[in-house]
């Protein structure tokens, strides 16, 4: 019974997993998408490659810090094996919830703090406030800020270098190479989002073996945790989540291939650097920083702002009403199980 429950909880992780990729596919093809340099169908496929390929290059480190960075691991584990499954089952169907729902009203929430905003509300009613690991919580809640900030800036430097290096050069040439180079900084960015986004499942799936079954042996990553869980965001990517594009690619500013290739570069820099770091961090928000400085260094108006706002909300939301979300699927879950047992 234990183990058919741990299975179930580990396909629902990678179901996730391919909704992150589903739900973040606008992230990694906006931009080559509305600059024309690759076709829909072309850009996801290009995406889901680097993505999968991460899983070569990318690490651990944010995989550990979803594991034993945002809940007591050990508290949790001594807590029972039930108490275990139904933590990460709420914090999962919750995220799922949220994601969805954004997904539907075309919003670029976070899948990464949706999930982390799901295991705290699902770690509350069984281990309180103790539970929780504040630093880790205050590394996440402070790069919701930092993240969209630091591609925003990177966003910008790189767009006014590429500009001022081709300025004697005619709108033709320029237009040209950025389009070739923009494969480039799409292939880095989806990478980029294959490291960081791939690894927090690796984590989860971590948490339930470790904390069940294999009660006996150390926390770590294995190896068909990290290849399982890229195969699923790719996966995810694929299928793409179209509703998205057209607010990351269209309606947030117009961008030309040098723009594409300016925020993807940006947003994938700062995205990989933080991975490395071990620091969750949310490709939403990044890559739309990103766009953002790439499109005010045309002016103030170039970048709808109302659109921003409307993205902003989103982010401010997610991780409490994730959480409010995953408390409710707990309350629900545990009186199945009361009623069942």
């Amino acid at each position: 019974m234990l183990l058919a429950a741990v299975i179930l909880i580990v396909a629902v992780a990678l179901v996730f997993d391919f909704i992150n990729g589903f739900h973040d596919a606008a992230n990694s093809i906006a931009t080559v998408v509305s600059t024309r340099v690759l076709s829909p169908n072309l850009a996801v496929a290009w995406a889901a490659f680097f993505n999968f390929i991460a899983a070569f290059g990318g690490g651990v480190q944010v995989a550990n810090t979803m594991g034993k960075g945002i809940i007591d691991f050990e508290m949790l584990r001594a807590a029972g094996s039930q108490a275990v499954l139904l933590v990460i089952f709420s914090a999962l169907m919750g995220a799922i919830a949220w994601n969805l729902l954004t997904w539907w009203w075309g919003l670029p929430s976070s899948s990464s703090h949706a999930l982390a905003g799901g295991m705290i509300g699902a770690t509350l009613p069984v281990l309180g406030m103790a539970g929780l690991m504040g630093t880790g919580i205050a590394k996440i809640a402070a790069f919701i800020v930092l993240s969209p900030l630091i591609g925003m800036v990177l966003g910008t430097a790189l767009m006014v270098v590429s500009t001022w290096t081709v300025h004697k050069q005619t709108p033709l040439k320029v237009d040209t190479w950025f389009r070739r180079l923009q494969l480039v900084s799409s292939g880095i960015f989806s990478y980029s989002h294959g490291t960081n986004d791939a690894q927090k499942v690796m984590g989860i799936i971590a948490v339930v073996l470790f904390g069940t079954i294999w009660k006996d042996r150390p926390f770590h990553i294995d190896w068909w945790m990290i290849i399982s869980c890229h195969a699923a965001i790719s996966l995810g990517t694929f299928f793409g989540g179209w509703r998205i594009v057209k607010t990351m690619g269209h309606s947030l500013t117009k961008l030309a291939p040098i723009g594409g290739f300016a925020a993807e570069t940006g947003g994938g820099v700062t995205i990989i650097a933080l991975a490395k770091l071990g620091i969750p961090v949310s490709t939403t928000h990044t890559i739309t920083g990103a766009i953002t400085g790439v499109g005010s260094t045309k002016g103030w108006r170039a970048v709808k702002w109302g659109t921003a706002g409307r993205i902003i909300w989103a982010w401010v939301f997610t991780i409490p009403a994730s959480a409010l979300m995953a408390v409710l699927v707990y309350g629900l879950s545990r009186l199945v199980v009361m009623a069942v047992g």
